[in-house]
């Protein structure tokens, strides 16, 4: 069987890179090459933006609603290539078959809403203070966009950049992550069958690094939307902002569930299995911490800890599966790494703590997943994102500390909190220092039709999904009909009239 080779889409052509180089698309189940991509640099760089600066203004003068109808179009090609989408995300970055199945469908609804913007994307008529005087706003395409997206949902985050770019009338500039350019491709695919006119939506595939900042410095992008980590975040935010470049981040997390003494606890240890474990770990939203109160702390970790021995680990296209690899070999050292730094600091390993050495899981990108008992709010594994199939159990006294500790990492995403008191759920909604809030479930789950993002170190303010998304890739522009026909200063004092 031929191994499939990937390209580059640009101007509506697909295309290797200009340099001819290679990298190879893994399966982290197995480490076998599915595919081999195109190695771009900045000499594509430079096609793609010239491509789409080409392409921006008949694009931005094509009808909003005829806009809509292409992405509505691409929406009904997803939902019946669902399966085969999502058996190849299992096999490109390791996510069990159910989970990918989700993220398609993430991306199916995205797509299905942001379409509906085709005919809306309101603005405002307002009063104006002069007579004979009309006023309104309305919303204006920022041009080009470069649309930089992460590895763990390799579908659905790119369909939160790409279609809110594309619906406002942008063009866009796609660069996804060197793990998962299968999905990338087949997201591009399905856009030009949906009758896309050619050079609106760019593709450069290849490993970031100078590849990135080629794109993200290039007079030709006009804004940067980058999910990832939060120090790639600063750095694009540092490069970007000396060219007074619009930039949007969603970066880190370092998320908790807590959970209070009169919480339902067999509920909230779903909430912890799935969030904590869901995708190896590696979503931005993981409850990467559990915040227990004492009173139900021994019988919370003792189900957690039995919970967590019973996951098994596999290929995430085997129906036994419950946890699939990690990413990458990286991925796996990196998450290694903070067990010795736990222990050090004083925290016990209560489950997991491993990578698999022996069988066919040797073969791949595997961790256990972990439960870290004994942790301290301040030691380095309850502040810092790790990324992976771990999670660490704080014990608090009760909801005031619980916020306090909640509340004490540089990131501000997601949290959730069980509980059966109504007035305890509403004082964590207020004081809860995250962008996604979450009761009586875990903190991954978010839908499409609401913002999306955090506070502090999480990103630069700005929010993806919902009505919010509209914002970051528009301009507002005021405008002002004066049909008096005479000069009228708004804002100044009438003349007195001379007696």
């Amino acid at each position: 069987m031929t191994t499939p080779h990937l390209r580059n889409y640009i101007g509506g052509q697909w295309i290797e890179s200009e340099s001819g180089e290679v990298f190879d698309d893994l399966d982290p189940a197995t480490g076998k090459v599915i595919a081999t991509a195109t190695k771009s640099g900045k000499a594509d760089v430079e096609r793609a933006v010239e491509a789409a600066q080409r392409a921006r203004d008949a694009w931005r003068l094509y009808p909003a609603p005829k806009r809509g109808e292409i992405l509505y179009r691409a929406g009904e090609i997803m939902l019946q290539r669902k399966e085969q989408l999502a058996r190849e995300m299992t096999s490109e970055m390791g996510k069990v078959l159910a989970e990918a199945r989700g993220d398609i469908q993430e991306g199916i609804d995205m797509t299905y809403y942001t379409a509906g913007e085709g005919r809306r994307q309101f603005g405002d008529v307002v009063p104006a203070e002069l007579p004979n005087k009309w006023a309104m706003s309305m919303r204006h395409p920022l041009g080009v966009v470069a649309a930089i997206t992460p590895w763990n949902f390799p579908f659905a985050i790119p369909t939160w950049k790409i279609m809110p770019a594309l619906v406002l009338g942008n063009a866009v500039v796609f660069k996804p992550a060197s793990y998962t350019p299968m999905l990338a491709v087949r997201l591009v695919e399905i856009l030009e069958e949906a009758g896309l006119p050619k050079g609106v939506l760019n593709l450069v595939l290849g490993p970031g690094g100078a590849l990135g900042d080629a794109l993200v410095t290039h007079p030709g992008v006009d804004l940067v939307s980058f999910t990832g980590s939060s120090d790639v975040g600063a750095h694009i935010s540092e490069i970007a902002g000396r060219l007074l470049k619009r930039v949007s981040c969603e970066l880190g997390g370092k998320n908790a569930i807590v959970v209070l003494d009169d919480a339902d606890v067999d509920l909230s240890l779903e909430g912890i299995v799935w969030s904590a474990f869901g995708t190896s770990g590696q979503r931005c939203t993981a409850a990467s911490r559990v915040i227990t109160h004492r009173g139900v702390a021994k019988d919370l970790v003792d189900k957690l800890v039995a919970r967590t021995k019973k996951l098994r680990m596999g290929h995430g296209l085997e129906a036994t599966t419950d946890v699939g690899p990690v990413v990458s070999k990286d991925a796996q050292e990196k998450i290694q790494s903070y067990i010795p730094i736990a222990e050090r600091e004083g925290a016990t390993v209560a489950a997991g703590g491993q990578i698999p050495t022996a069988g066919a899981l040797a073969n791949g990108f595997f961790h256990e997943p972990t439960v870290l008992i004994d942790v301290k709010p301040n030691m380095r594994v309850a502040q810092e994102e790790i990324f992976g199939p771990v999670t660490a159990v704080i014990e608090v006294r009760d909801l005031d500390e619980a916020i306090k500790v909640l509340n004490s990492t540089k990131y501000g995403l997601s949290c959730s909190v069980y509980t059966k008191n109504v007035n305890n759920a509403f004082r964590f909604m207020r004081d809860a220092e995250t962008g996604l809030v979450y009761v009586n479930a875990g903190t991954i789950g978010a839908e499409i039709q609401l913002p999306f993002g955090g506070m502090k170190s999480t990103g630069n303010g700005h929010r993806e999904a919902g009505r919010a998304a509209l914002d970051v890739y528009s301009e507002w522009k005021s405008i002002y009909v004066d049909y008096s026909g005479k000069l009228q200063r708004a804002q100044m004092d009438e003349p007195s009239t001379a007696s």
